[in-house]
């Protein structure tokens, strides 16, 4: 949560979290006779269960209000090319996997714990008939066709930044492949 310092969610959760050790703080501190006479019992333990619902919903609110981060406006540039090596284009697929494998050139793919964009750094998108995306942290992966129906399908592989992001211009390859019936 506060890996990241600094996004308007982070904050947020950091505000929340003082509440409720403050709200935490003065009913336990009523509670055992120690401060706040004037403040009722009852309104001790109503101040201990809204500590309790502040540290929860530190946790979990910003997100579910804020929704994801959006990229950073300006994108990174990048002098990569992606191209998609298995499957060749046209290739027939029997099976329930279809083994992915791309080639980068001028790029790199860093991990997922990596969080600052840079140019010619990232990780994989790949989606198939332009939806149900895969993410990837190398350059070869497995993704399910099970529900996929036979025929003709496209492939599209996209190199994208660390916040998941575009480069500018977008770094993409596509290739057709035929489901086959096994």
């Amino acid at each position: 949560m506060l890996a990241h310092a600094g996004s308007v969610d982070e904050t947020w959760s950091v505000v929340m979290i003082f509440a409720a050790l403050w709200a935490g703080w003065a009913g336990w501190s009523r509670l055992k006779n120690r401060g706040f006479p004037r403040l009722p019992r009852a309104g001790a333990y109503g101040l201990m269960g809204l500590a309790g619902l502040l540290l929860l919903g530190a946790l979990f609110l910003p997100r579910a209000i804020l929704g994801p981060p959006p990229p950073a406006a300006v994108r990174p540039t990048t002098s990569a090319i992606l191209s998609i090596v298995e499957p060749t284009e046209g290739a027939s697929v029997e099976g329930d996997e279809l083994t992915v494998v791309v080639q980068l050139v001028g790029g790199r793919v860093v991990d997922d714990d990596t969080t600052t964009n840079a140019p010619d750094a990232g990780h994989v998108h790949v989606m198939i008939d332009g939806g149900s995306m895969s993410m990837s942290y190398g350059l070869e992966q497995m993704i399910p066709i099970g529900d996929l129906a036979e025929g003709t399908h496209e492939i599209e592989a996209e190199f994208v930044a660390a916040d998941h992001g575009p480069f500018d211009p977008p770094v993409t390859a596509t290739a057709t492949f035929v489901k086959a019936s096994p």
